[in-house]
């Protein structure tokens, strides 16, 4: 099976209460077994999608109807901004094991095993100034590439470089993220990082070593947040969410 299909198949039942599509992330906020979950993911619009004759989002205004299999079963879609949805809905049903998390952040990972090691990072976080005098060599590569970073077309020369390859999960929601894993050498340590980040061991199976995601601790507050364009670094800085990580 595929990443995808392995997702899905770990998902809790639940019953979707709400989605709010955000400026920068998309939030689900489910009822499960386990209680009141909400799931995050990136929030990316379709090129290929027209606004007034194929909208990004076919079945607006109706999503919290769905069943949750069929609101997560969106990772398929065409449409990025759906794709969105589904990852936040499965980011709010898949099973937890606290037990798995350390409190660490991926910036901190990197730091500590790249020590001595070529970096690869696939997209541009605030952390990458400060991580860049603690590793051997850091390469950011980026869409919209920003002072220092390598054009995203560069990933073909620089990823079979690096000992270290860090992709964000938003990879997952623009359908990059295979295309990325394959260019890998068989000894790297692929980290697989941002709010998108299932974190669920099912990754380990599909060439992902270490996960570092994100864990909503106030539901309600972020869902509210979401819709009223919050940033990510908001919600850290008021205590609204956990950076966990995995390694298997």
């Amino acid at each position: 099976m595929n990443l995808n299909e392995d997702l899905l198949q770990a998902i809790l039942p639940g019953k979707i209460l709400a989605v709010q599509i955000g400026l920068a992330r998309t939030a689900v906020l489910a009822e499960t077994t386990d209680g009141l979950r909400c799931g995050l993911a990136a929030t990316l619009s379709n090129p290929n999608c027209d606004h007034h004759k194929q909208p990004s989002v076919r079945g607006a205004g109706h999503l919290h109807e769905m069943s949750s299999l069929e609101l997560a079963s969106l990772i398929e879609s065409p449409s990025f901004t759906e794709i969105g949805i589904g990852f936040a809905a499965i980011n709010a049903l898949l099973p937890r094991d606290s037990s798995q998390w350390l409190d660490l952040k991926a910036e901190d990972y990197i730091s500590q095993h790249g020590a001595d090691k070529n970096v690869a990072i696939v997209g541009h976080f605030p952390f990458v100034d400060q991580l860049r005098p603690q590793v051997k060599n850091l390469w950011v590569l980026e869409l919209e590439p920003k002072e220092g970073d390598l054009p995203a077309e560069a990933a073909p020369e620089i990823i079979p470089q690096a000992d270290i390859v860090a992709i964000t999960a938003m990879t997952l929601v623009n359908k990059t993220f295979d295309g990325l894993l394959k260019l890998r050498q068989p000894h790297a340590e692929v980290v697989l990082l941002g709010p998108s980040t299932p974190l669920s061991p099912v990754l380990y199976s599909h060439g992902i070593n270490v996960i570092s995601g994100t864990i909503v601790t106030d539901p309600k507050a972020v869902l509210m947040a979401i819709g009223q364009g919050v940033s990510f670094r908001q919600l850290r800085q008021q205590n609204l969410v956990r950076l966990v990580t995995m390694k298997k």
